[in-house]
């Protein structure tokens, strides 16, 4: 069997339902595992060994967590709008989820989310035929706001200011978020303040 044939070299990870419709059996995809060609993550996942592409830890949280979505520091961090850098993985899924299975490494920090609130603002990034679902960034800095006691004062304030220097900004769909998630009053305060 010739694996880099079967197997793409430019994904980092592949589900089982895909080694499946590339018409692999489960005894192909062990002899795989024993050749070092693929290594099992979940009973729905592997890494491929062979993979040439630029690697990121926010592809982790997708074959982990499927319905995973990156957000809060993690978020804050992919856009640029923080200079801290967290120590962990920040992932939201809805409040009735559970994970079953977490990587030693990276760490990802799971937080449960209300439907509302886990749902709105989601979007999709793509990098080759890899991918991850990110909050958008005015979703990012509303849920940095309303959790402010638990990111610290001084945090939230870096991205919400960061925010506003943005040109790609969009203060109204900022406050329709806020407005929705229960904290268009303490956004408008800081919006006052910083603006």
């Amino acid at each position: 069997m010739n694996i880099s044939y079967e197997i793409p070299s430019d994904q980092q990870f592949i589900t089982v339902q895909e080694l499946k419709s590339k018409g692999l059996s489960q005894y192909n995809v062990s002899k795989l595992v024993e050749r070092g060609a693929l290594i099992k993550l979940t009973k729905k996942v592997y890494e491929i060994t062979d993979y040439h592409g630029e690697e990121s830890d926010l592809y982790y949280v997708n074959a982990y967590i499927p319905n995973g979505v990156i957000c809060l520091f993690s978020a804050a961090s992919y856009w640029d709008l923080t200079t801290y850098i967290p120590d962990s993985i920040n992932v939201a899924i809805p409040r009735k989820s559970r994970v079953s299975t977490l990587p030693e490494w990276p760490q990802i920090s799971i937080s449960y989310f209300t439907d509302d609130r886990y749902q709105l603002g989601i979007t999709e990034i793509t990098e080759g035929r890899n991918h991850f679902l990110i909050y958008n960034t005015e979703k990012t800095v509303v849920d940095i706001v309303f959790y402010r006691e638990k990111v610290g004062i001084g945090e939230t304030k870096e991205i919400l200011t960061t925010y506003l220097r943005r040109k790609d900004r969009n203060l109204n769909l900022l406050l329709e978020y806020a407005g929705q998630l229960k904290c268009e009053g303490i956004m408008r305060q800081y919006l006052e303040v910083l603006v």
